[in-house]
Formats: C-alpha cells, sequence, structure tokens
C-alpha cells in the first residue's frame, strides 16, 4: 500500500483531474493543480493522457500458455478448420502433449505471460488450468507456484478445468476435488463435450453441485462449437438457480448462442438473467463468436478474455486486453465511438461485474489501481494498444514505460 499523485489525468467521462492515491486507496479525484503535493510521495505525470481502471482477462488457459511447439499443429488445424466444426476433435488431438508436461517446463511460460500481462496492465485474471487423467495436477501445481510469486500484483483466481471431461474421462471428478484442496477456488467444467444431452446435464449438475457444496463460484466453457443445436449454456444457468450460485457463475465462449434464432436466445437470455451469469467471449480465437452486442442490450454481464497464448488453439498472444478489444472491435463490428467505449468495458469494469470483483473502480474510495496511457482518446488507446506509461497497484507502479 503506497501513496502516489498522478497529474493531469483524462477520466473516461471527459474530466482531467489530478488523482491522488493515499494508502493504496484513491483519495481524491481534484481539479488539476488543486492538490498540495507532499514531500516525498512519487508523481506520474499523465500530460492529458487517459487513465483508466486496469484490465481483468476473465479467461486464460494459464497452464498451456508457449505450449504450441509441444503440441503440433494438428489440434490447432482441428480447432480453426470448417468453421471450429472439428473443435471437440481438436480437445482430444490437444490432450495428448500433457503426458510430457511438468512443472519445471511449464514455469517459465506461466510466469512470462503473467509479467507480459502487468506491462499491458492485466491485474486480474482468472486461470483455467487443466484437472485430467493426462495432465493430473501438473499444471495446477505450476500456476499456484506462479500465484504465490505475484501476489499483490496480481489478483489470479485458479479454475479446476476438466477439459476432457468428467463423465468421458473417469477419475476426474476426485482430480477437480484435489485441485480444489491444493487452493483452486473456482469449479471449472466444459459440459458440451460430453456425448450427449444426458452426460451434458450431469457434467453441469456436478460441478454447480460442488460449487455449492463448497462455497465457491463455477466457470465454465459452454458450446464451444458454432452449432446452435448446443444447449449448455441454458444448462449452467439453470443448475445455478437451482444450486443457490446466482451471481457466482461465468460461461466462456458460447459460441453456439451466435446461430440460435430469436426465440431460442431470448429464452437463454431470461435463463441467464434469472442465474446473474455472466460471459466472456474470446472472438480472436475460433470463427464463431457469443453475440456480444445483444447480451449487453440486454443488460447481461459481458467480458472478452484473452484465452490462449501460443497453444495448441492460438498461435499468438501477448496478454494485452487492449490487442484483444481491437481485434473484436473487426470481428463483432463494434467500431462506433460507443461501441469503443463499450469495448473499453468489456477488458476493464464489464469484465469485472463477469467475475463479481467488489469494490472494482476508478472512483474515490476505490482502489489505488490503475493505468496511465499516452492515449487522449479511446479511439487511439484501441488503435494502438499500447502498453500503458505506467501501471499501478494499490498506489505502486509495478511497471513502467
Amino acid at each position: 500500500m503506497a501513496d502516489l499523485l498522478v497529474t493531469d489525468a483524462r477520466l473516461r467521462d471527459g474530466r482531467v483531474v489530478d488523482v491522488h492515491v493515499v494508502d493504496g486507496r484513491v483519495a481524491a479525484l481534484a481539479p488539476v493543480g488543486s492538490l498540495a503535493r507532499p514531500d516525498g510521495v512519487p508523481v506520474v505525470a499523465a500530460d492529458g493522457g487517459l487513465v483508466t481502471e486496469p484490465c481483468v482477462d476473465g479467461h486464460l488457459h494459464l497452464d498451456k500458455v508457449r505450449t504450441l511447439p509441444l503440441a503440433g499443429e494438428a489440434a490447432l488445424a482441428a480447432y480453426t478448420a470448417e468453421g471450429m466444426a472439428e473443435s471437440a476433435v481438436s480437445i482430444d488431438l490437444a490432450s495428448a502433449v500433457k503426458e510430457h508436461w511438468s512443472v519445471d517446463l511449464l514455469l517459465p511460460g506461466i510466469r512470462e505471460v503473467l509479467q507480459l500481462g502487468v506491462e499491458h496492465g492485466v491485474l486480474h485474471v482468472q486461470a483455467f488450468v487443466d484437472v485430467d487423467s493426462a495432465a493430473g495436477l501438473i499444471g495446477m501445481e505450476a500456476v499456484l507456484t506462479a500465484r504465490a510469486e505475484v501476489a499483490g500484483v496480481v489478483d489470479v483466481s485458479v479454475v479446476a478445468f476438466p477439459q476432457d471431461g468428467v463423465l468421458r474421462d473417469p477419475g476426474t471428478a476426485e482430480l477437480v476435488e484435489a485441485a480444489l484442496d491444493l487452493g483452486a477456488d473456482v469449479v471449472g467444467g466444459i459440459p458440451w463435450i460430453e456425448d450427449g444431452e444426458a452426460d451434458q446435464r450431469a457434467h453441469v449438475e456436478w460441478a454447480c453441485a460442488l460449487a455449492a457444496r463448497r462455497g465457491l463460484r463455477v466457470a465454465m466453457l459452454t458450446d464451444d462449437a458454432p452449432d446452435p443445436a448446443y444447449r449448455t449454456t441454458g444448462m449452467l444457468a439453470q443448475a445455478m438457480v437451482e444450486h443457490g450460485l446466482v451471481g457466482r457463475g461465468v460461461a466462456c465462449h458460447a459460441r453456439a448462442l451466435g446461430g440460435y434464432d430469436d426465440a431460442a436466445l431470448v429464452e437463454v437470455v431470461g435463463q441467464a438473467r434469472a442465474a446473474g451469469l455472466g460471459f466472456v467471449s474470446d472472438p480472436h480465437t475460433g470463427g464463431r463468436a457469443l453475440p456480444v452486442r445483444r447480451l449487453l442490450a440486454e443488460g447481461l454481464p459481458v467480458g472478452l478474455g484473452q484465452d490462449d497464448v501460443e497453444d495448441a488453439y492460438y498461435p499468438f498472444g501477448r496478454h494485452n486486453l487492449l490487442e484483444v478489444a481491437f481485434l473484436a472491435a473487426h470481428l463483432l463490428e463494434m467500431r462506433s465511438a460507443a461501441d469503443l467505449e463499450a469495448l473499453v468495458d468489456l477488458v476493464t469494469t464489464g469484465a469485472a461485474r463477469v467475475l463479481g470483483l467488489s469494490g472494482f473502480g476508478l472512483r474515490e474510495g476505490g482502489p489505488g489501481d490503475l493505468l496511465v496511457h499516452d492515449a487522449a482518446r479511446t479511439v487511439d488507446l484501441l488503435a494502438r494498444h499500447a502498453a500503458p506509461r505506467a501501471v499501478v497497484r494499490a498506489g505502486q507502479v509495478v511497471a513502467q514505460r
């Protein structure tokens, strides 16, 4: 916790202020020049650049970063070809590489990507970590080690994620419980990968019952394929209500919703609203995307995520959420001035809402967590998607160009 003064800061509502952080919290947003400069307090000059909340990554497969050279091209080709029709096949192909995993092998990439995130202002991450018969708990041990190393700078919420399914992969349910005992704090799921509707419902029921029993949140990859016959997003919403998890769940991808007819979409929107279900979309990693604009219009919580960094599903990635928002502007056809403001929300305040981050936001009395950008306009912030001039956590500059 530290004190800091940020001068000549342009807020997204158009005001230009000085920001005074005291004991790690924002004490004042005051007219420029109106605050006394206490002796010894560091000063960051924003010079009229935008100052925003930090970025929030609601969906990152942190254990798999930088593993594409190990996985080879087959899984990537299957995931991206023919409108994602073979996305389920790609998961099985990618699973084979986990036989060669070790904590020492995974840790350097994990550390690098978390540091890249800090440099680009990503201070909150929901990290999905494979827990299954192929990976065991190796990825979990590596990510938990890295989480401890960045504590106080990056908040990492760890999802125990049964990547290969639960019914399809016997013994995985027990491994998920073991991962939670080690320190994972979210119950994961991927129900659409199971064989048939009955097993998909059983998968969702298992995960939500476990989350309710342990008092945890739930986060699932739902309907990660363009087939509108998939209905696991609605299953998740219904189970959240039944298990008392209202407001404590996230659906990532949900690409099939982009192919729903209007009646089906209206139904799942109502289910999601009743459940307080949030959504994270990663339109850059696949050929189909959640109908983000429609869900925003319905008032549902929506964020964007990095999803992958150079792994079996995506060959790029710098853990730069402004870059993700820039790509989303094209892929989701969101390019008006209002759309650009919404895109920044999707990687800051909107994503924080999805993850249930209490107290998040740049305001008096709020946390002293902020990004100082060179860009003075939102259009330039997204077009350049440059690393911030300064990244501040609890009043302490943790990265600076």
